[in-house]
């Protein structure tokens, strides 16, 4: 009986851990945001050249200019950029100015102050012929679901093979006491 309590404990936290790593895989990186989702409000987009080819490391400026808030961010290599500005209900109607490379754009901020769960968001692309579907591929999705499967079969793999161990050890001991 002892036996199975260590198993069982052992086993418990392998799972705990387990599913602690596969579940942060799985967490959008909005719940990391330092403030509340009705605080939230992003601009996002891709930058792009004239040919369409991606700009990498281009500075992108999002400011309120009423409250002089923003921020200034660098795409990445597929001229994406994301920024997270800290808004309140009051600031719905500020003009925005979104800037790269002196090309300007300007927007109001507008969002339903009532909802406080839905993300504020606003996507401002510069050029053309890079953008692309914000989503995750479907690849990763599916890679990530058969890697979350093959863990845990390889876990109750484990498992499996450390009690017929067990219950073969168990069984020799049996067999010399006979004797």
């Amino acid at each position: 009986m002892r036996w199975r309590r260590a198993i069982s404990r052992k086993t418990a936290w392998r799972v705990v851990v387990v599913w602690g790593l596969i579940s942060t895989l799985f967490v959008p990186s909005v719940l990391f945001a330092s403030h509340a989702a009705d605080h939230r409000f992003t601009v996002e987009g891709f930058v792009c050249g004239k040919d369409g080819r991606p700009g990498a490391n281009v500075e992108v400026l999002v400011k309120d200019t009423r409250i002089t808030v923003g921020q200034t961010v660098t795409t990445d290599g597929d001229g994406y950029y994301k920024v997270t500005l800290h808004l309140h209900n009051d600031n719905v109607g500020d003009p925005l100015l979104v800037e790269v490379g002196g090309e300007q754009k300007n927007y109001k901020i507008q969002f339903d102050p009532n909802d406080l769960e839905t993300e504020r968001k606003l996507r401002v692309d510069f050029g053309s012929g890079c953008e692309r579907d914000l989503g995750p591929p479907q690849w990763l999705l599916c890679g990530l679901g058969i890697a979350a499967v093959a863990i845990v079969g390889w876990i109750g793999l484990k498992i499996s093979r450390k009690r017929m161990r067990e219950e073969q050890r168990r069984k020799k001991g049996q067999g010399k006491r006979q004797k």
